[in-house]
């Protein structure tokens, strides 16, 4: 099996290219998280649509052709040291098959995101490269916490994460070690029968998401039951489920982990016997400690929770 290629560690005085490949976003935004980076010794360097507007349904950070020219400018210029996304949104789908890793492929670099990010992840880990399912640039409503950006930049300097974790009541127990993948739900779920999807076998897959309503959840879960992906995985690790069900009685919902959602995960994983852990602090949530989507881990689940990369 052909191992997984992870970026080289940054120096102080790296660039860090700054793109918007989704979602429209406001200077005030990145206002904080561009002083961060620089605060930790490194250049941002901003793309040219950073901060476009396109409407077209949506509020895009500029239309198709812009996106891309950003996204291939940042893959492949050998200045930039890592490539961190300012926001999720929709978007990410229009440019999958357009990307150029052409120098990319001879230095390669950190990716950056979350959220519809998750598309980017499967794309670059799908031809052989890891990337940092984290925080993106943009401040967002619910907070970020400092060790979650903290953690990003250990990964950037070639420090991986441990994470301990007390357990959860639908957590099942297991010892299991693999190649963990995924993101966000929905992501995951739009990319299903296409040649941009995760490969599933024998991987341990993370799921988190925001703002479903419960029987749109369950259609997620069931789809991914159906193309027979709890057939393949080895684990199964669930982060935020958060703002889930009614959206009218939930608009003030801030449990960033949705027990109803979790329950209805639960039930329908049951059949199956591979370790599963609930409650990971990583998704649309202010505890959203970064993975390393196409790293190797080993998770154990006990009376304790343990992951290492």
């Amino acid at each position: 099996m052909k191992k997984t290629i992870f970026p080289k560690s940054l120096s102080k005085g790296d660039k860090i290219a700054l793109i918007s490949p989704a979602g429209v976003v406001d200077a005030s935004q990145l206002e904080k998280g561009i002083a961060m980076i620089e605060s930790k010794g490194y250049e941002p360097v901003l793309g040219e649509n950073l901060y476009t507007k396109f409407s077209n349904g949506y509020n895009y950070a500029g239309t198709e052709q812009e996106r891309l020219k950003d996204m291939n400018w940042a893959l492949n210029d050998t200045g930039i040291s890592a490539v961190w996304a300012s926001r999720g949104g929709y978007g990410c789908q229009h440019l999958i098959g357009h990307l150029d890793l052409k120098g990319f492929i001879k230095t390669p670099k950190w990716y950056i995101g979350y959220s519809d990010n998750t598309v980017i992840q499967s794309y670059l880990l799908k031809k052989g490269f890891a990337s940092i399912h984290g925080q993106t640039i943009k401040t967002s409503s619910f907070g970020v916490t400092e060790e979650s950006y903290d953690l990003i930049f250990d990964i950037l300097k070639g420090k991986t994460p441990k994470y301990s974790l007390t357990s959860h009541q639908f957590n099942k127990q297991g010892n299991v070690e693999g190649e963990l993948i995924g993101g966000n739900l929905a992501l995951i779920y739009a990319l299903l029968g296409t040649k941009y999807s995760f490969d599933f076998k024998d991987k341990i897959l993370f799921i988190e998401d925001i703002g479903e309503n419960f029987y749109a959840l369950d259609r997620m879960i069931m789809s991914l039951e159906l193309a027979g992906v709890f057939t393949k995985i080895s684990g199964l690790i669930v982060g935020g489920m958060i703002n889930m069900g009614d959206e009218k009685e939930n608009k003030q919902y801030e449990e960033s982990f949705d027990k109803f959602a979790y329950k209805l995960i639960s039930d329908r994983i049951s059949k199956y016997n591979f370790p599963v852990v609930f409650g990971f602090p990583n998704g649309h949530i202010k505890d959203n400690l970064p993975l390393i989507i196409g790293s190797n881990i080993k998770m154990k689940v006990e009376s304790e929770v343990k992951i290492e990369f």
